[in-house]
């Protein structure tokens, strides 16, 4: 393996376009980060191995339904890949390489397997960041909707309907933009945000931090990310970063409800900063 750390190999591409972002190799960096050694070549062959034998399967099936429908029964019935729903928030769910390992994960990084499988059998897939349960549907066909997280399960619009009413106790209109695709960007941010929350539930602060700086790499106009990358690391790591990254939170939004105790922060902040130079 290569010396660069995995922090720098994720560094490099977050600044690449999005048409140039390789979303399982990405993904495997993010998981490099926590699992020291680990090499993302074996699970990007691995991938490529899943996707030659599933090729053989779709000989002979030309509509694109049908297509999707043998890439499903391939990861939910021979590979195994199903939701993992008695233990949701165990961090493993978010690391591509323990997903591809253990068949159990949540619904996004379940995606990535369906759509990096998919792309290398030709089967088109794009991912849709639908509110609290991450979708998949066809590139070619937007009304082909599945479920990655129930064994590939086909969707209707208005089973998404019904979806969202549930996850969202009628609190959010159901709007067919919901449905639109998600670019690589979107989907990486996702995932590393499910992860600061687990970490954070966790009451693992500098993991929170190592999650955001991820984060901010792939957008660093990301405000709330800022912001608490900001109020963290005040408390548990770098002060000097956590000013800084106030100061830009403030920049970018001088408006914000919070201003004013951030404000206060900060000048507490630079006060015990002085003290200590």
């Amino acid at each position: 393996m290569d010396m660069e750390s995995p922090r720098d190999r994720f560094a490099a591409i977050a600044v690449l376009p999005d048409e140039r972002i390789d979303l399982a190799e990405a993904a495997l960096w993010i998981a490099a980060e926590e699992q020291p050694g680990l090499d993302p070549s074996a699970w990007l062959a691995r991938l490529d191995e899943m996707g030659e034998r599933l090729r053989p399967r779709l000989q002979g099936v030309e509509d694109e339904l049908g297509r999707v429908e043998r890439l499903a029964d391939f990861l939910s019935g021979e590979v195994g890949l199903r939701g993992n729903a008695e233990d949701y928030y165990d961090p493993r769910n978010s690391f591509l390489n323990e997903v591809l390992d253990r068949g159990l994960g949540i619904p996004i990084t379940l995606a990535l397997v369906y759509m990096e499988v998919g792309r290398r059998a030709g089967v088109p897939l794009v991912g849709v960041g639908f509110p609290g349960h991450f979708l998949l549907r066809h590139s070619a066909q937007p009304r082909l909707l599945l479920d990655p997280f129930d064994h590939g399960r086909l969707l209707t619009e208005e089973d998404c309907r019904q979806m969202l009413e549930k996850l969202s106790g009628g609190s959010l209109p159901f709007d067919s933009r919901l449905l639109r695709p998600s670019s690589p960007r979107q989907i990486l941010v996702r995932m590393l945000n499910n992860l600061r929350g687990i970490y954070l539930n966790q009451s693992e602060p500098l993991r929170v931090i190592g999650v955001l700086d991820r984060v901010l790499l792939l957008d660093p106009d990301d405000v709330g990310a800022r912001r608490d990358r900001g109020l963290l690391s005040l408390r548990w790591a770098d002060p000097q970063r956590g000013i800084e990254d106030l100061e830009r939170y403030l920049a970018l939004e001088p408006e914000a409800p919070d201003t004013e105790a951030v404000e206060e922060l900060l000048v507490e902040a630079r006060r015990r900063m002085a003290q200590v130079h």
